[in-house]
């Protein structure tokens, strides 16, 4: 006998199939739910997600008074917002801060990576598995699709804290999001849309037989409505892979030298330019994750290479939306799961933070330019405007016009509101 929950998983994440032959059928049937129009100025969302942590202290809310174990070692430079200072190890952001908004209150009380990861990519609190489902499955459950390309694409991949199998949670794996890869390796492609084998009619015969292997074996130990209308939906998969509009939006080769350099020749920075593609292509929600901010030793060294990175390419994501028209109708967010201990520690590092964190929002009617919150003297507390993971979920959503406040069912019929608390941050706009 066969374990339901076990072969649910392997029906959902049957690794040789990927997103655009077998999950993303499921996917596909997001486009049954009518879209919301709204009244709201965001078609599309940028999440850079920074997991394990940016220390805010060395980068966007230096405290230069301190003593040196506060202080760190980096100079504040000015920016070009009168009074607004950031890192030293980020001028080309020093010559963006006019186009974004600076929250410097960051604010919960959970420091561990796991469940505060879940928190603010959910802006729900639950435990560190995953209990409700991601802002992007969540958008991508009330928005559907435009066009042929998934509504919730992550870059290369989900962040590292969240559980397996809780991205989409009580949705369903139809919502979970579409895992691109990591551009800037060489000759890069996306499974299934940029084909490294010719779609030949003897291709798409073994493709066929395969799905209709694992459907079979869905049907045989659990029957619901997302297997119910799996053909229907296999038949538009299968034109996706077929898509020109698709191939285009993933062809990140097809960009300059000069622009590819801009943002940077790094996972970050094509991870970057490829979300700028796929927000043209249509795509709603796009997670770029850029882990490896968890510094509890050595922060500085590895803070002299971290910084550049982000510095470069998220400063050429704000410039390069900006000249194409893109931001006046996609919000930009950028956070961790919290910010980092306001005291060196003995091995140099710094620790988990939850008391503290800076964000950074751009685009979408946005107030460009703008500082919000504030921080005591030690940087470890907001001493203004705290903004909590489900404020920021709530903003989100209500940016892109869907109710904060609306219930969604869950598989045994629970009502369960997308979030049961949080406020737009309305200084923001």
């Amino acid at each position: 006998m066969f374990d339901i929950q076990f072969n649910r998983r392997n029906f959902l994440r049957v690794g040789g199939l990927s997103a655009f032959s077998l999950g993303l059928p499921d996917l596909l049937r997001a486009e049954a739910t009518p879209a919301k129009k709204s009244l709201h100025r965001a078609k599309s969302v940028v999440l850079i997600y920074l997991g394990g942590g940016i220390s805010h202290h060395d980068s966007f809310d230096l405290k230069p008074d301190a003593t040196p174990e506060v202080r760190g070692k980096y100079n504040p430079i000015a920016s070009n917002v009168v009074g607004l200072q950031v890192g030293e190890l980020l001028p080309l952001m020093s010559r963006t801060m006019d186009k974004v908004s600076l929250i410097r209150s960051q604010h919960h009380n959970n420091d561990h990576h796991e469940t505060a990861t879940n928190w603010v990519m959910s802006g729900r609190f639950g435990s560190a598995f995953g209990d409700f489902p991601a802002i992007g499955a969540v958008v991508a459950h009330e928005t559907g699709f435009r066009g042929t390309l998934p509504p919730y694409v992550s870059i290369p991949r989900n962040p590292s804290f969240t559980w397996e199998l809780g991205k989409s949670a009580y949705l369903g794996g139809r919502f979970e999001s579409f895992k691109a890869g990591d551009p800037s390796q060489a000759n890069y492609k996306v499974q299934d849309v940029s084909p490294t084998e010719a779609m030949t009619a003897k291709s798409l015969e073994r493709r066929g037989k395969l799905l209709d292997a694992v459907d079979g074996l869905a049907k045989k130990v659990q029957a619901n409505d997302q297997i119910e209308t799996y053909d229907e939906f296999s038949k538009r998969a299968s034109a996706m892979v077929l898509s020109g509009e698709a191939r285009r939006a993933f062809a990140i080769d097809e960009e300059s030298d000069r622009l590819r350099d801009r943002y940077g020749r790094t996972t970050f920075g094509q991870s970057c330019l490829l979300a700028r593609r796929l927000v043209e292509g249509g795509v709603r929600f796009v997670t770029v994750n850029y882990g490896g901010w968890d510094h509890h030793a050595k922060v500085f060294e590895s803070l002299d290479k971290k910084l550049p990175e982000f510095d470069r390419g998220f400063s050429a994501l704000i410039n390069d939306m900006t000249e194409r028209g893109l931001l006046e109708d996609t919000l930009v967010v950028c956070m961790g799961e919290f910010g980092r201990t306001p005291k060196i520690n003995k091995d140099n590092g710094r620790d988990h933070w939850a008391g503290a964190g800076s964000l950074l929002f751009a685009g979408a009617g946005v107030l460009p330019g703008n500082v919000i919150g504030a921080t005591d003297k030690l940087g470890a507390f907001p001493t203004r405007r705290p903004v909590s993971p489900a404020d920021v979920a709530y903003t989100v959503f209500d940016s892109l016009g869907i109710d904060p406040r609306k219930q969604l069912v869950a598989p045994d019929g629970r009502p369960i509101e997308i979030l049961d608390q949080g406020e737009l941050v309305k200084e923001l706009f």
